[in-house]
């Protein structure tokens, strides 16, 4: 595999530094809705790989028109390549310089607010950071090659995403990354740090939707999907932060900003698997009233309709979710059993 320069040269230099910046990493800007495509093959370029989101957004996103691509996703292309990749929640300043100085940049799910569009997900490049000033360098596909991020301005847009990092890697690098993450290797380790401090945030912080939301997410991937459900009750009750979310649209969402439900699904599965299936659907209706080719919510909706009993209003949302990603297994799934 070809390598860049810049990853050659970087873990050598960056060890126990307290000012980094990794050099040879292709920054693109994005067409539209390209922010997943565009950040991966930048940080797919440092290991001296040529995609570009003109070849990545057509196998992740076959509609153009798509919201979100999702962390999975993108775990799931770099592996076609052959690379290893981690993806992991509750990450934190010091994992991400300690990410940094062995050499491997990080993509990181943050929010993002533009004047023109109000509040959104969008993913930027992790590649370096100063502690002195407390800020990360980033590769950012919107606003450019250049973009400093506070420490703490990070962690604000960070924290709606559960602190969701992703490193592609050569395999051969395996053990060093290994090293780097420690504990966060062990299934679960990760999720019930994710819960602890969710809890820590709710007793100490200022009420806000997003520990209780991270909360509920953290719940679900440790099996409690009744706890996960009353969480997400929780943060959908929590008061707005308008700061996030400048241009509110109405709808049931109440504390949510109103494109929570285009990225994470963790409310949808919740509520499935405590039996809520009306809430399900009444979630999915409202992402699809402003998105209809939103194909996440055309799923859980689907399944919510088939344990309700109405299977041609299942099977249709099922496979409107397969015409807009051919390669939505769980639809497939889904759709095969009702069949």
């Amino acid at each position: 595999m070809l390598w860049g320069l810049g990853a050659l040269l970087a873990y050598p230099a960056a060890k126990a530094q307290e000012a980094l910046l990794l050099r040879g990493i292709r920054h693109e800007y994005q067409r539209f809705n390209n922010c997943g495509p565009a950040t991966l093959g930048m940080a797919l370029s440092y290991w001296g790989r040529p995609e570009t989101q003109y070849q990545i957004a057509p196998v992740l996103k076959p509609n153009p028109n798509d919201k979100n691509v999702s962390p999975e996703e993108m775990v799931a292309y770099a592996r076609g390549l052959g690379f290893g990749a981690h993806q992991g929640v509750a990450g934190d300043w010091g994992l991400l310089e300690r990410l940094l100085g062995a050499g491997f940049p990080v993509v990181v799910e943050t929010w993002f607010v533009t004047p023109d569009h109000g509040g959104m997900g969008h993913y930027r490049l992790l590649v370096g950071y100063d502690r002195a000033r407390r800020v990360f360098h980033a590769l950012d596909s919107y606003l450019g090659p250049r973009v400093l991020l506070p420490y703490g301005e990070l962690d604000r847009l960070w924290r709606v995403f559960g602190r969701t990092y992703l490193v592609v890697y050569p395999k051969s690098h395996q053990e060093r990354l290994w090293a780097v993450l420690g504990e966060r290797r062990r299934v679960g380790f990760e999720a019930r740090l994710a819960a602890e401090r969710a809890q820590q945030e709710i007793r100490e912080g200022p009420p806000s939707p997003f520990p209780w939301f991270n909360l509920g997410s953290a719940w679900l991937a440790l099996g409690r999907p009744q706890d996960a459900a009353l969480a997400f009750d929780r943060s959908r009750r929590m008061p707005p932060d308008r700061g996030l979310d400048p241009r509110p649209v109405g709808g049931g969402a109440f504390g949510w900003p109103w494109r929570m439900l285009w990225y994470q699904f963790g409310p949808y599965e919740a509520y499935y698997r405590s039996g809520r299936y009306a809430e399900v659907m009444a979630l999915a209706d409202g992402v699809l009233a402003r998105a209809p080719d939103h194909e996440e919510s055309l799923y859980w909706r689907g399944r919510a309709r088939g344990a309700l009993g109405d299977l041609r209003g299942a099977r249709a949302d099922l496979r409107a979710a397969l015409g807009y990603r051919p390669g939505f297994q769980e639809a497939a799934a889904a759709l095969r059993t009702l069949e």
